[in-house]
C-alpha cells in the first residue's frame, strides 16, 4: 500500500502473523488463552510474593519485579494483535506506533538488566551466603531494580527518537504483526544509517553486557556447587538456580534469533515465530517456570491454598 511521496505518514498498516484465514480462529483462541494464563500467572506471583512471609527475600522482589515488566510486557503487544487477528486491516497510527515501541523497547530492556540483577543476587546467596543479608540489603535491591527500569526506558527513548523523528513517505505497510525496530526502518524515505547502528549496538551492547554479568556470575556460581560434599546440597543449590537460567536462555536465543541479523534482510516467518515466542510466549512461561521448578512458591501457593480453604 503506497502513500503519495510527498505525503508524510500518519496510519501504519500490519501485514499481521498469517495470511490463512483458516488459521485465523485457532490462532486468535491460543493466544487469547496464553494472554489471560500470562495476566493469572503474572499477578498471581505479584500478590504471592506480597502475601507470603517465607518469600519477602531479594529473589522474590526480583521475581515479582520481572512478574509486573512481563504483565506490561506482553500487554503492549498481545491485546493489540488480538483485536488485528479477525480483522482484514490491521492498522495503527503513527503516534499509537510510536508509543506501542517506547514501551515495548522500554519494558524488553528493563527485563534483561532484570535477569542481570538476579544473577548477581544468586551468585551473592550462594558463594556468600554468610554476607548475604548484609550484602543485598532493601536499599540495594532498590537501587538494582531502579537502575534496570532507567536502562530500560532510557535505550527506548533514545530509539524511539530516533525512529520517528524520520520521514515516512512511501509504502505505509508494515510486514510485521507489531511496531519493531527492523520493519520500521524499512519503510522509511529517510537515511536511516544511524537508526540501524544504534538497534545493532543498543541490542548487542546491552544483551553483551547483560549476558556477561550472568554468565560470569553462573561460573562462580557453579565452582561453588561443586566444592559442595553432598549430592543433596549440591542439588538444593542448583534447584535455586535452574527456573532463572531457563527463563534467560528461553529470552537471549529468541532475541538473538531476531535481532543479531543484517537490518536489511528481509522478514521471514521464522522471525515472525522467534518475534512471537519472546514478545508473546516469555511473559507466560516466566511465572509458569517459577512455580513449577521452584520448591519455596510451591510451597506458598499450598500454603495460599490451605488458608483459603479454611476461611
Amino acid at each position: 500500500m503506497a502513500m503519495e511521496n510527498n505525503t508524510q505518514v500518519t496510519v501504519f498498516v500490519f501485514s499481521g502473523l498469517t495470511d490463512n484465514d483458516k488459521l485465523i480462529p485457532f490462532l486468535f483462541a491460543f493466544f487469547l488463552l496464553v494472554y489471560l494464563v500470562t495476566i493469572i500467572g503474572n499477578i498471581g506471583i505479584i500478590i504471592l510474593v506480597l502475601v507470603a512471609s517465607n518469600l519477602h527475600t531479594p529473589m522474590y522482589y526480583f521475581l515479582s519485579c520481572l512478574s509486573a515488566v512481563d504483565l506490561f510486557y506482553s500487554t503492549s503487544v498481545t491485546p493489540k494483535m488480538l483485536s488485528d487477528l479477525p480483522t482484514l486491516r490491521k492498522t495503527i497510527s503513527f503516534n499509537g506506533c510510536a508509543v506501542q515501541f517506547f514501551f515495548f523497547a522500554g519494558l524488553a530492556g528493563t527485563e534483561v538488566f532484570l535477569l542481570s540483577s538476579m544473577s548477581y543476587d544468586r551468585y551473592t546467596a550462594i558463594c556468600h551466603p554468610l554476607h548475604y543479608v548484609s550484602i543485598m540489603t532493601k536499599g540495594k535491591c532498590l537501587s538494582l531494580a531502579s537502575l534496570s527500569f532507567l536502562l530500560g526506558f532510557s535505550q527506548s527513548v533514545v530509539h524511539t527518537s530516533c525512529m520517528f523523528s524520520l520521514r515516512f513517505c512511501g509504502s505505509n505497510l508494515i510486514e510485521h504483526f507489531y511496531c519493531d525496530v527492523t520493519p520500521i526502518l524499512r519503510l522509511s524515505c529517510s537515511k536511516t544509517l544511524l537508526c540501524n547502528m544504534l538497534a545493532i549496538l543498543s541490542v548487542g551492547c546491552f544483551c553483551f553486557f547483560s549476558l556477561s554479568t550472568i554468565l560470569v556470575s553462573y561460573v562462580f556460581i557453579f565452582t561453588t556447587i561443586l566444592r559442595i560434599k553432598s549430592s543433596e546440597g549440591q542439588q538444593k543449590a542448583f534447584s535455586t538456580c535452574s527456573s532463572h537460567l531457563m527463563c534467560t536462555g528461553v529470552l537471549f536465543v529468541s532475541v538473538f534469533i531476531t535481532y543479531l541479523r543484517s537490518p536489511s534482510s528481509a522478514l521471514d516467518k521464522k522471525d515472525k515465530v522467534a518475534s512471537v515466542f519472546y514478545s508473546v510466549m516469555t511473559p507466560m512461561l516466566n511465572p509458569l517456570i517459577y512455580s513449577l521448578r521452584n520448591q519455596e512458591v510451591k510451597k506458598a501457593i499450598v500454603q495460599a491454598c490451605k488458608r483459603k480453604s479454611k476461611t
